[in-house]
């Protein structure tokens, strides 16, 4: 006879809690409480657009990161609040702006949904691709430097 551990009856009855049982519970304790964190902060910019997420970035650009970078970035968002954009990065130095640009290096394809979750962190850059969320075409470099450039 076996529990839903797999252990036998003999077992069963040598099983006591320990170390190892206080470590798990406490594990999916600080598990829940961290996620109940993070969804309170995430929730607080589910309703951001495109727009908001675009008007962000422009705060968060470090020339730095973009010394030497010359690449041209195109995002085509369906949806409600959808749209286009586009970002040219030049030596450390960007321009921004809504619309198309001529010859992308890399081009997002997402819902704005989509793409509002993934730069608000609510959902990963890696699954959305992965999962088929965001379309990435292009020079997939240049698309993950985007990360460094705007934090």
């Amino acid at each position: 006879m076996t529990n839903d551990e797999g252990m036998t009856k003999p077992e069963i009855a040598d099983h006591q809690p320990g170390r190892r049982d206080l470590v798990l519970a406490v594990t999916v304790i600080a598990m829940a409480i961290y996620s109940t964190v993070g969804n309170v902060a995430a929730s607080e910019h589910m309703d951001s657009t495109p727009q908001e997420v675009f008007d962000s970035m422009r705060g968060s650009f470090q020339p730095a990161k973009a010394k030497g970078v010359h690449a041209r970035y195109q995002w085509d968002l369906s949806g409600p609040q959808g749209g286009q954009w586009w970002i040219d990065v030049e030596d450390g130095n960007y321009k921004m702006g809504k619309g198309t640009i001529d010859h992308p290096n890399v081009t997002f394809v997402a819902k704005d949904k989509d793409w509002v979750a993934v730069s608000n962190h609510q959902i990963g850059g890696t699954w959305a691709y992965l999962t088929g969320r965001l379309k990435i075409r292009g020079d997939q470099g240049l698309a993950r430097k985007l990360g460094e450039i705007f934090p």
